[in-house]
């Protein structure tokens, strides 16, 4: 099981996110305070810790919320969830995977520096569908969607 590394949030967007200990996560709508916030598909951004570990080996400076992720998510092997599948955090919050990857956009600092940016592969965005306090250091279970589907109908 992993758990929640960093909270990240900006009040604009276009700017690198801050780190918070605790933020509200809001059902269909997003991170309370989060300039990503909104009625869409992509209310959460989401970056394995690992995946920022490899960035670090480039750029030792690199600080959570350069990639504008919203959660650093540590011990969740990314590479097998897939759009559909639920992440709970802590006892109360429940995402929906709605998109892995995204286009870059063209005046990325981190891809102009590095010549690589990792959110358009490897990121996740969701979308809340069930809100509540998070904060760093909470448990984060992966419920695929045949669990869900075989959880749902027992």
């Amino acid at each position: 099981m992993g758990y929640v590394e960093s909270i990240c949030i900006s009040h604009k967007k276009g700017i690198v996110k801050k780190e918070i200990k605790e933020a509200n996560f809001i059902k269909d709508y997003g991170i309370e305070g989060d300039a990503h916030a909104g009625k869409w598909h992509r209310q959460v951004s989401l970056l394995a810790g690992e995946s920022i570990d490899k960035m670090k080996e480039k750029i030792p400076s690199l600080q959570h919320g350069a990639f504008a992720e919203n959660l650093v998510l540590r011990q969740v092997d990314f590479s097998r969830i897939r759009v559909g599948d639920l992440l709970r955090i802590g006892d109360s919050v429940l995402l929906e995977v709605t998109q892995i990857g995204k286009e870059c956009h063209t005046s990325c600092a981190i891809k102009k520096i590095v010549g690589d940016c990792i959110m358009p592969r490897e990121g996740l965005f969701a979308r809340i569908l069930q809100g509540g306090a998070v904060r760093t250091g909470q448990e984060v279970c992966v419920l695929t969607q045949n669990e869900t589907t075989v959880k749902q109908a027992m």
